[in-house]
């Protein structure tokens, strides 16, 4: 299995590429800071800088978790409340860490999917979304796993993506669900998509999030995003990148 890196919170040099960590005073490595992302002149990728603004669906997600912990957790006898809640944050903190590494996981799968290693274990996951991509997209040159860095002050890995034609960028999102028409994709998740293209120099690339079941491994939703949606992302993106370099003082 090939392990690979999430992007959130990492950083790219001005060539695009990954600069997630820095060797400390002790030789080990650690995970780069704004002030080393300063001191060597690093942007912040595309999912650091929309960290800065509220995603309704996450934060819904984690109060979900939350409400379970209390659910399926009792207090012992003697316990105090400090303590409880403590505990039921720590669960549910470890149920998201879970989520977070089981999507980490799949993502690595289905980018090796395009390079073509086949891994017995994700299958499902593998042909699911190989046959929507296919009906979606049909089959040009697939690169995968390609990072960047926009003169704007910015980078960014990508899931997968095409310069055949005007260009396509997909990016792959796990998610819990068995209806397909259920599925919605979420501001956040356009603006990622706007910034990837932009930043990959296909400005005009079709652009999708495809979502993967982790309840029913196989089941796929694609969502391509208008180009009115897409030119509205762009200038949403923008904003919060505004925002954020102002916010650290970092261009």
């Amino acid at each position: 299995m090939i392990v690979r890196a999430s992007e959130s919170q990492h950083w790219y040099d001005r060539d695009g590429n990954p600069a997630y960590s820095v060797i400390a005073k002790n030789g080990i490595p650690r995970p780069t800071t704004l002030r080393d992302a300063r001191k060597l002149n690093l942007v912040p990728s595309v999912t650091t800088v929309l960290s800065c603004a509220s995603k309704p669906a996450l934060e819904a997600w984690k109060l979900n978790q939350m409400m379970l912990a209390c659910l399926t957790l009792p207090q012992v006898e003697g316990e105090s409340e400090e303590a409880f809640i403590s505990r039921i944050v720590k669960d549910s903190k470890e149920q998201a860490k879970q989520a977070a590494e089981r999507g980490t996981t799949i993502h690595g799968a289905l980018e090796s999917f395009f390079e073509g290693i086949y891994l017995a274990d994700f299958m499902q996951y593998q042909t699911g979304v190989d046959k929507a991509v296919l009906e979606s997209f049909g089959t040009p040159e697939w690169s995968t796993e390609k990072s960047f860095c926009h003169e704007l002050g910015f980078g960014g890995k990508v899931d997968l993506h095409s310069k055949s034609g005007n260009g396509i960028v997909i990016d792959f999102k796990t998610k819990e669900f068995t209806d397909p028409n259920k599925v919605e994709a979420w501001d956040d998740q356009l603006m990622q998509l706007c910034a990837y293209r932009v930043g990959l120099g296909i400005p005009n690339a079709r652009c999708a999030n495809v979502f993967v079941s982790v309840t029913d491994p196989g089941l796929v939703k694609v969502i391509e995003w208008s180009d009115d949606e897409m030119k509205k992302g762009w200038i949403m993106f923008q904003s919060l990148l505004n925002y954020w370099q102002a916010k650290n003082n970092h261009r």
